[in-house]
């Protein structure tokens, strides 16, 4: 009993871990792409950010504020970028823009963010978007299920 509630707590935990994991791209209700990207950035740098996508070998920049770098004539004034606390930035790619060019027409985006020269990247295959309700869902349960999860283990006797 003790050995499978420790199994199902490590479990829930690694779970847990990959679905919060470092970037997280899903689709809004409204059908805006979003990207959060949590990356620390490194002491004593200016913050710097780009997000892109790739498809095979071609990288695409959607969104970025590092100087001598633009954003592709496809995503130039239809994404925004806003701070997320306590570090990282959330990117919003608006409805349509992301169905109509890359993420459609391949079988699998690579999406990237680039912060102060740290890098995170997440695959996703084609038709595989979340919605990002589904996503906030699937953390919540996690959570929910490791707090009643481990009152238990200590009620277990040994």
């Amino acid at each position: 009993m003790v050995t499978s509630l420790l199994i199902c707590g490590v479990l829930l935990g690694v779970g847990c871990v990959i679905v919060h994991s470092e970037l997280s791209v899903c689709e809004e209700e409204d059908g805006d792409l979003r990207i959060d990207c949590h990356l620390e950035p490194r002491a004593n740098q200016i913050n710097s950010y780009e997000f892109s996508l790739s498809t095979g070998t071609v990288e695409t920049v959607i969104n970025t504020n590092v100087s001598g770098s633009s954003p592709d004539v496809h995503y130039r004034d239809r994404s925004y970028v806003e701070h997320l606390d306590p570090h990282g930035y959330r990117l919003r790619l608006s409805a349509g823009t992301h169905t109509v060019t890359h993420i459609n027409n391949h079988p699998e985006t690579t999406f990237i963010c680039k912060i102060s020269k740290k890098i995170a990247s997440q695959i996703i295959q084609k038709g595989g978007l979340l919605p990002c309700s589904a996503e906030r869902l699937l953390v919540r349960t996690c959570c929910c299920l490791l707090s009643l999860l481990f009152p238990l283990w200590s009620l277990a006797p040994y």
